[in-house]
């Protein structure tokens, strides 16, 4: 097995202000991730024993998964780990990897329980569709892009943020070439941007009009929100990306057009964000997790595997930390998933 080289960031972070550099442990360009894997967990032999024990305790007592809470997952050993993982991505570089469950051990119903049992231990998971699904799968369904979620498609996605605290993949299968995951610091984002356009930057921290894409809780009827791109809230940054929602949200009536600046600061931010993304590379079997107030992500184009039980596969979580970041209250608003009228929570095992 391979050595642990795991570390904790040990920047201080330094509050936060519109219009000034940040200084935040989450604050890295691709080649401190690319030349590193001081970000990546390996899990030694007995805290994937502890994992596959608890996941066999689940399948033994016949839990649907989305009732499966941390006290059904006993993780002695691994439990202190994953408080450690929580805090780096609180208040950390933002991401993290967990290698080496080997799913030649584990069926998928066994892996989707040992994912979301993990996820226990690093947030409340939330609804991430008007389908009310708990448990969510990254696969190319025949959709085309635009018409439906990225997720469901085989297209490029631009780099984003979802609508929660941390973004949890598991990877169960990859595609034949590309997929590749790739995330960006919008830390790094905003401090590149302010130094090379201030009035750029300073023009992400207004608000900007998404379109809710008919997605609207109970009790609301607006079909857009606003937030800021970047945002600032207790000396703690928070960024959102820059996606079609914008664009969408233009053609909604009463929501104003944006301005010439506005403009080309959200292409420069396109811009920049492309240029600080690395990729990460996933093999069967990893968990990978992010925090969407600091990390961006997205995954290029690919090409499937013909097979159907060899489609690329990721499962999904959507985590909720319930405040522990202080963040915009328009950015916070919209990091507890989606919920509408009607919604029914499930966590499939798959997707069709």
């Amino acid at each position: 097995m391979a050595r642990n080289n795991w570390v904790r960031n040990t920047v201080d972070r330094q509050p936060a202000e519109l219009g000034k550099p940040l200084v935040d442990p989450a604050d890295w360009y691709p080649a401190d991730v690319a030349g590193s894997d001081a970000w990546i967990y390996r899990l030694s032999e007995a805290e994937i024993a502890e994992v596959e024990a608890a996941t066999a305790g689940i399948q033994a007592r016949g839990l649907d998964i989305m009732h499966i809470t941390r006290d059904d997952f006993p993780l002695p050993k691994l439990g202190a780990v994953l408080a450690d993982i929580r805090e780096e991505l609180i208040d950390g570089r933002g991401f993290a990897m967990i290698r080496g469950l080997d799913l030649d051990r584990l069926t998928k119903p066994q892996y989707a329980a040992a994912f979301w049992g993990v996820g226990t231990y690093l947030g409340e998971a939330l609804c991430q569709n008007r389908n009310g699904h708990m448990l969510g799968h990254v696969k190319d369904i025949g959709e085309e892009y635009g018409e439906a979620r990225g997720y469901m498609t085989r297209a490029h996605m631009a780099l984003h943020c979802d609508q929660c605290d941390f973004l949890a993949l598991a990877c169960f299968h990859n595609a034949k070439t590309g997929g590749n995951h790739l995330i960006c610091s919008s830390v790094a984002l905003y401090n590149e941007i302010l130094r090379r356009r201030p009035d750029l930057a300073v023009a992400l921290g207004g608000h900007f009009y998404r379109s809710r894409k008919g997605e609207i809780p109970p009790g609301e009827t607006e079909p857009w929100v606003k937030q800021p791109i970047f945002g600032f809230h207790d000396g703690y940054f928070a960024a959102r990306g820059v996606s079609a929602a914008i664009d969408l949200a233009q053609k909604l009536p009463g929501v104003p057009p944006m301005s010439d600046l506005e403009r080309e600061a959200l292409q420069m931010f396109r811009d920049v964000a492309l240029e600080l993304a690395v990729e990460i590379p996933l093999e069967r079997g990893d968990l990978f997790y992010l925090c969407n107030h600091v990390t961006l992500h997205s995954r290029t184009e690919f090409e499937d595997w013909p097979e159907p039980e060899r489609k690329r596969h990721l499962l999904r979580l959507w985590l909720s930390t319930r405040g522990e970041r202080p963040l915009p209250p328009e950015i916070a608003k919209r990091s507890e998933g989606v919920f509408v009228e009607g919604t029914v929570l499930v966590a499939p095992l798959d997707v069709e």
